[in-house]
């Protein structure tokens, strides 16, 4: 069969709730829902029908060969994943002790050429030869109060 039990299930409570729905402006609860679950039932079938009629008309997937393990048994290929990688430890020490030897001539010869020097930006308002009360209203505005 193509896909599983879910499918059946709901293309089956799909066509029992649209029949529920349906039936409910002319009919009363309990007919409507006896309804549904004839629907529902009936839907089930279909999509089973559905499938099978799929399954038939789909080609054969090919099996895939058998191989046997270290113990003999027989195994689908493909039903296990064995990943290894190589050890590449050595190669990463030996990375990092190159890079940390590295580092600290390229920070000395930067040190040389270029002093460090602060930013130092301009100011947009100075707060110099202002009116006290003029900052205390800009104050009271920008905390809300």
């Amino acid at each position: 069969m193509i896909g599983t039990w879910r499918w059946n299930v709901g293309f089956g409570a799909v066509g029992g709730m649209m029949s529920l729905l349906f039936s409910m402006s002319g009919n009363t609860f309990a007919v409507s829902c006896l309804r549904g679950m004839y629907a529902f039932a009936a839907f089930y079938l279909l999509a089973f029908l559905f499938r099978a009629v799929l399954r038939m008309a789909m080609p054969q997937p090919t099996v895939p060969s058998l191989r046997h393990d270290e113990h003999g048994s027989s195994q689908e290929a493909g039903s296990q994943f064995e990943a290894v990688t190589p050890d590449e430890s050595d190669e990463l020490h030996e990375l990092l002790k190159s890079d940390s030897n590295v580092r600290p001539a390229a920070a000395g010869a930067g040190t040389q050429s270029h002093q460090f020097q602060p930013l130092k930006p301009p100011q947009l308002v100075s707060t110099q030869n202002k009116d006290p009360e003029e900052l205390a209203k800009a104050v009271r505005h920008l905390t809300g109060g």
